[in-house]
């Protein structure tokens, strides 16, 4: 590397150890003179070392692959020294924490790499190490808030994620296009996931807006996922209206998902479907906020549970299976010429299915057809939605999920009405 690369190099190994001790530094800013283990200047010289370290070692390797040796050796010295002065404070003081000297050992390997290495991964290191440091207190309120049932199910959540669905086959089984093994977990760790994040919004928000928050959110990735997890607590909670709002939301959230998405894959499409699916969409998110601020007087506050249950999430992944499969098959006995016919049949489990399939029919169906396809395709997964809303949840939700439904589809169907051409 030429002479400025390496000065840039180093004087971004500067600023790592200096931004990390500013926050040692701060957190030790009342200690006395000579009380303080390590601060701005001992970090920014540790970030310095590191630099220097790497500089030595590239240098010593004289263009060959470098053994490591010098950073090895450098890097134990190091980690020895701060120990030592580590061990002595904490005697006197009677404390015990790691974190200064696990602190000091990661800038001056952060040092040696933004030297050595990628300037990138460096610089971003630099900044989660910060981060971690500085949110102490967030991070030490949140464990001790934190409930075993909360643990279990954030470490099922992410074995499913990490440890299971890696090792599944995707390949399809079956006819019909078949049944994928992996997107049947996916479809588990969806409907997982959005429940625990419910639970999160309202633990974190109140009850009202943790559930229209949390539905909101959860609609980005599967209203029907929302609304088959809001209608299964329904029966076990007395917060029905606040339920539905969250719902409701993941509904108006799916609408204009499903304009952006057509719009995007066929912009011909997005004159017509912009405007009906926007409507539907200002339909359902008013209907939401005002469930919620009106269920808000009838929530009470609910014991702390399980986050979800793993065995209703696994029943409730594979009827969804079930369903989508049904829908294919069906769909393809009726043939590729039935595009309403097919969009509809899809819409029972999935949108984004129809979405995908009309508009990459578009130059071989009008756009009048295609705009047609979609809205049934959204009005039959809102019916779909009322549906389980009805064989899952208690009267109090579904009765807001039909009556959410009729008002978005006439909505809808007003949009369709004036954005059709001809």
């Amino acid at each position: 590397m030429d002479e400025f690369e390496l000065f840039r190099r180093m004087g971004l190994a500067i600023a790592i150890g200096a931004m990390i001790g500013v926050e040692r530094h701060w957190r030790e800013r009342e200690a006395d003179r000579g009380q303080r283990t390590a601060g701005l200047r001992t970090f920014t010289l540790i970030g310095l070392f590191g630099g220097l370290a790497a500089l030595i070692e590239l240098d010593l390797a004289g263009g060959a692959q470098p053994n490591g040796a010098v950073f090895a050796t450098l890097f134990a010295v190091l980690a020895l020294a701060v120990t030592a002065f580590e061990y002595r404070q904490a005697a006197a003081e009677g404390s015990f924490s790691a974190t200064t000297t696990v602190a000091a050992m990661l800038t001056f390997a952060l040092g040696a790499l933004a030297v050595a290495g990628s300037t990138a991964i460096a610089s971003a290191g630099a900044v989660v190490l910060l981060a971690v440091l500085a949110s102490r207190e967030l991070l030490h309120g949140f464990v001790r808030r934190l409930s075993w049932p909360e643990l279990r199910s954030a470490v099922i959540l992410l074995a499913f994620t990490f440890v299971l669905l890696p090792v599944i086959p995707d390949q399809p089984y079956g006819p019909f296009g078949g049944v994928s093994p992996a997107r049947t977990v996916t479809l588990v760790i969806v409907l997982a996931s959005i429940s625990y994040a419910g639970y999160i919004a309202v633990k974190l928000l109140g009850s009202t807006r943790g559930e229209i928050v949390a539905g909101a959110v959860g609609g980005l990735v599967s209203s029907t996922a929302v609304t088959v997890t809001n209608a299964r607590r329904s029966k076990d909670e007395t917060a029905h209206m606040a339920l539905a709002s969250g719902a409701i939301a993941a509904g108006a959230i799916s609408f204009v998902r499903t304009a952006l998405l057509a719009a995007t894959l066929a912009p011909p499409l997005a004159p017509v479907l912009l405007p009906a699916l926007g409507a539907g969409a200002a339909v359902l998110l008013v209907y939401a906020v005002i469930l919620a601020r009106r269920g808000g007087s009838e929530h009470v506050e609910q014991a702390q549970k399980n986050p979800f249950d793993l065995g209703s999430v696994i029943k409730m992944a594979l009827m969804l299976v079930v369903i989508s499969f049904l829908a294919r098959a069906a769909g393809q006995m009726f043939g590729s010429s039935g595009v309403l016919v097919v969009s509809g049949l899809s819409g029972l489990a999935d949108v984004d299915a129809a979405v995908v399939a009309v508009t990459s029919m578009m130059g071989s169906i009008t756009v009048q057809i295609g705009a047609l396809a979609i809205a049934l395709a959204v009005l039959v997964n809102a019916v779909a939605k009322a549906s389980y809303a009805t064989a899952l949840g208690v009267r109090g939700f579904f009765v807001h999920m039909w009556l959410a439904s009729i008002a978005a589809a006439a909505a809808l169907g007003a949009g369709l009405w004036f954005s059709l051409p001809g």
